[in-house]
């Protein structure tokens, strides 16, 4: 029944990298939730935006007051748009500072359990190493999302948008 060549760490090993697997498909996913909100959000912003650049191509003498409250309107809409993609944005990258410390933690973790397995099979596959450090927005050189998911924001709306 259990193979007799087999270690406990060897199989404590094997459960730690099932563990990363599933931590690394559950973040995929959750970033493929937050790109989805994303495409959406600026699919409803270039909406309207096209909305009312209609309503503003019409000269001021010839608009309704229904225009200009229209106009009023899509504006509120839209800044109010344009924030919940702010508030996203934030989410992620919180989201990604969050994960990239979790993943420094694991491997420490790691390299303390399994100090001969870490170097030979790959056992810490996310190290960041000892330099990996929480830093401020404006220090980061990264995407929050991953270059597919950067890509297909892009395709999406990041040429029709500009809110990109």
């Amino acid at each position: 029944m259990a193979d007799s060549t087999i270690t406990i760490d060897d199989i404590e090993g094997e459960l730690v990298k099932i563990d990363r697997i599933r931590d690394v498909l559950v973040r995929r996913e959750s970033e493929l939730r937050y790109m989805m909100d994303d495409i959406q959000l600026c699919k409803e912003i270039t909406r309207l935006k096209k909305e009312l650049q209609k309503l503003v191509s019409i000269p001021d003498n010839d608009k309704s007051s229904e225009d200009r409250q229209k106009e009023e309107e899509l504006l509120q809409q839209i800044h109010k748009l344009v924030e919940t993609r702010d508030f996203l944005v934030d989410d992620v990258e919180f989201e990604r500072l969050r994960e990239k410390e979790e993943d420094k933690e694991m491997a420490d973790f790691l390299r303390s359990k399994f100090p001969k397995n870490t170097k030979k099979k790959g056992v810490c596959c996310h190290s960041q190493g000892p330099a990996s450090k929480l830093t401020s927005r404006a220090q980061q050189t990264s995407s929050p999302f991953s270059k597919t998911g950067l890509t297909l924001l892009k395709e999406c709306c990041g040429f029709t948008c500009s809110i990109m």
